[in-house]
């Protein structure tokens, strides 16, 4: 049976690095924010919650709930936490991605969640081997993983510490990690997307 997964979306930083908080960058005529929950949403995630804080977006995709992490400055840890704690008690797990990752691919989402329907607890997207995003994590293990998650890192600590609970998942076959971190980053992701 498969598992009742909620989908996480991190979207609250400013993109100091883009000049521009990505909650309202526009890429391939949709917002970074609408791709990131339809990414999750057609992977079978429900709900879906995103986070917020230095901008809120100029859309509200769908059903989505929209969480604002009022300490969205202090970096990503904050914003795993208030995504987390959003997510509804009937859920066993949830899918966590970045709003910046827009090429991912809604099958990476739909594989993690056939691999926690599998019995696997805590699965990372790998793109030709390497682990990147999104990753979901079992509820029993949301405790470990925001003890672990301070400043401007999330899970990565906690899967570090126990990889011996890390199931990788091949995705590199549908889709790709690339952030969007700079105006080429950006301009590479909208050819790619109108292409």
């Amino acid at each position: 049976m498969t598992p009742n997964v909620a989908g996480v979306l991190l979207a609250a930083g400013s993109g100091s690095r883009l000049g521009r908080p990505k909650a309202l960058v526009i890429v391939g005529g949709r917002s970074l924010v609408e791709r990131g929950v339809a990414l999750l949403r057609d992977g079978g995630a429900h709900p879906v919650i995103v986070v917020t804080g230095a901008a809120e977006p100029t859309d509200r995709p769908g059903d989505a709930v929209m969480v604002r992490n009022p300490d969205w400055a202090t970096g990503m840890g904050s914003s795993l936490a208030a995504g987390l704690a959003a997510v509804p008690p009937d859920c066993a797990a949830a899918v966590i991605a970045l709003a910046d990752q827009p090429l991912v691919g809604a099958e990476s989402v739909r594989r993690l969640i056939a691999a926690a329907a599998g019995g696997t607890p805590v699965a990372v997207a790998c793109y030709e081997g390497r682990p990147r995003n999104p990753v979901l994590i079992g509820r029993e293990h949301w405790p470990a993983v925001l003890a672990l998650a301070t400043g401007d890192v999330g899970a990565r600590p906690f899967l570090r510490a126990h990889p011996e609970l890390v199931t990788h998942v091949e995705c590199g076959d549908v889709g790709r990690p690339d952030d969007i971190d700079s105006a080429a980053d950006l301009a590479s992701a909208e050819r790619l997307l109108t292409t």
